[in-house]
């Protein structure tokens, strides 16, 4: 096992299943300590119950989750500081909580803009505003921003999605220059498409055996964080390599 992620203090949003999950687990085989959160009690503790036990050999993981809605600023307050006094401190935030409505500008309602907006930017914001300065205080740490090739590629009825992907895309870029001198690095993946229950009808993921699996996107995570640190790749666009032929 590397060492470099051993006793690392992670928060995961959207941690509950898809990407979230499967990074949650990938920190916690390299030896992190895990904090997730999701909208879902349900979801949380089955997906706490999971990653706990090591399939491997058995043992107990150090995790620990709680209930959280990113789009609302008290909640990332408590998440953050909820993980930091669980764990004492904080060293990695990876902003993967996310959810898509697809419909052309003159059909999407305000609330569902609003839905797309908070929960994929904002969120990412009020996350990132508590989580620097308990960073700041370790000397330093790392941001994931879980975005999309969306962030790059417009699409029709992708105007909340896009929006929302491209603000990510920017607030990154913008973010990454803040907090460079604290130690604190900053990249964001762009994954194309991945098979989990995202935009998928139910019981399709089988069918999708070309697109990227969650558990590529937890792998370039854990590689980004073992890049030594004098180096960034602040950004990593991740897709299928042999999607159909159009």
């Amino acid at each position: 096992m590397m060492t470099e992620l051993r006793d690392k203090v992670a928060v995961v949003t959207g941690g509950t299943r898809g990407i979230g999950y499967a990074v949650a687990e990938a920190l916690l085989a390299e030896g992190a300590r895990v904090f997730i959160c999701g909208r879902d009690e349900a979801f949380l503790k089955k997906a706490l119950e999971s990653l706990q036990q090591d399939r491997s050999s058995g043992d107990d993981r150090v995790v620990d989750g709680m209930v959280a809605d990113v789009r609302r600023y008290r909640d990332c307050q408590r998440l953050i500081r909820a993980a930091a006094e669980r764990f004492s401190g904080l060293d990695i935030l990876v902003n993967n909580a996310g959810t898509g409505v697809f419909k052309p500008v003159d059909q999407i309602t305000p609330e569902e803009w609003a839905l797309v907006v908070e929960t994929n930017l904002s969120g990412a914001f009020y996350c990132c505003h508590e989580a620097i300065p308990l960073m700041r205080k370790r000397g330093g740490g790392y941001i994931f921003n879980i975005s999309s090739l969306a962030g790059v590629n417009p699409f029709p009825g992708g105007s909340a999605y896009n929006a929302s992907k491209f603000g990510l895309n920017g607030f990154s870029e913008a973010i990454m220059q803040d907090v460079r001198h604290d130690g604190i690095r900053v990249s964001y993946i762009m994954p194309g498409s991945v098979a989990t229950d995202f935009a998928a009808a139910p019981g399709s993921r089988a069918r999708e055996t070309w697109k990227l699996g969650p558990e590529d996107i937890a792998k370039a995570v854990v590689d980004l964080y073992q890049f030594p640190s004098r180096s960034l790749a602040s950004r990593i666009e991740l897709r299928p390599s042999r999607p159909p032929k159009k």
